[in-house]
């Protein structure tokens, strides 16, 4: 077994930042007293969907929030689409909320609003100057690209299933065509038919709109079914960042316990061991 520092598998010039779609170098997240990371560094390759794990208490979350500048972090360096995360710069600010979208773990809509209402929120925002009915046409369009029907676009989100609301934040999270999608947890509470559905829609829109997509999950199938390589929290770091092929040989425990145990051969499409 190799020990579990591998950070990135594969060869890549350093000094080629245009690659990147994140840069995460030294990151400091505490609360109070609690360290929740300590010097963690992380790289997100473009055009890629990377899977971030981690036990619970890892501060997946937390990293993400840092990323996106929902949280300040306590040191370190952040980098998004090229611009500096944690400068305070308004103009940076604005690029990068122009250039991702998010998918937070409950969709996180407003339920007095219709899905239509809530797609064009962000529409409303940074495109004030279209007209009212593109606006509606494009949040029709994205409603149709999250894989639900037309009629959904005039319902609230307490009429719809736990999967349809998943695709309502998700044609939220596409309103502003983002190049960069975060998504956390997006199959939790579905059902094993419908979080294959929804991997295969992510993985869908990754490949037509050259997507690089930040992918918070616990989900074993999704991990094997559509990353591209896998982020390891433990330890307030990332352990680990490659394909699955090499995390699965790294000698550490919560990686052998988690990728070798059972659910993990299931996903991998293994016979179960005999008793």
């Amino acid at each position: 077994m190799q020990e579990a520092n591998l950070i990135d598998s594969n060869d890549r010039n350093d000094d080629d930042e245009a690659g990147l779609a994140i840069r995460v170098r030294g990151l400091v997240n505490r609360f109070g007293s609690q360290v929740v990371h300590d010097g963690l560094d992380l790289d997100v390759r473009r055009g890629e969907i990377l899977g971030v794990v981690g036990g619970s208490g890892t501060g997946k979350s937390v990293l993400m929030r840092s990323i996106l500048g929902l949280r300040h972090a306590d040191e370190g360096q952040v980098e998004v689409l090229g611009r500096d995360a944690r400068s305070g710069d308004p103009e940076s600010r604005l690029h990068i909320q122009r250039n991702t979208g998010v998918l937070f773990q409950d969709g996180a809509l407003f339920s007095s609003l219709t899905v239509g209402e809530n797609v064009q929120v962000p529409l409303k925002e940074h495109h004030r100057d279209l007209p009212e009915r593109w606006h509606y046409e494009l949040a029709l369009l994205k409603v149709k690209l999250a894989g639900l029907p037309a009629d959904a676009i005039n319902k609230l989100p307490s009429q719809l299933s736990g999967g349809m609301r998943k695709r309502a934040g998700l044609a939220r999270a596409l309103a502003l065509d983002p190049p960069l999608l975060f998504l956390d947890e997006p199959t939790a509470g579905l059902d094993p038919i419908g979080a294959a559905a929804f991997d295969r829609l992510i993985k869908t829109l990754q490949e037509a709109l050259g997507l690089t997509v930040f992918l918070i999950t616990h989900d074993l199938d999704t991990l094997y079914a559509i990353c591209d390589r896998v982020a390891v929290l433990a330890d307030r770091k990332v352990v680990a960042n490659a394909p699955l092929a090499e995390i699965e040989k790294l000698d550490h425990p919560w990686i052998q316990e988690y990728f070798h145990g059972p659910r993990a051969r299931a996903a991998r499409g293994e016979q179960p061991e005999s008793a």
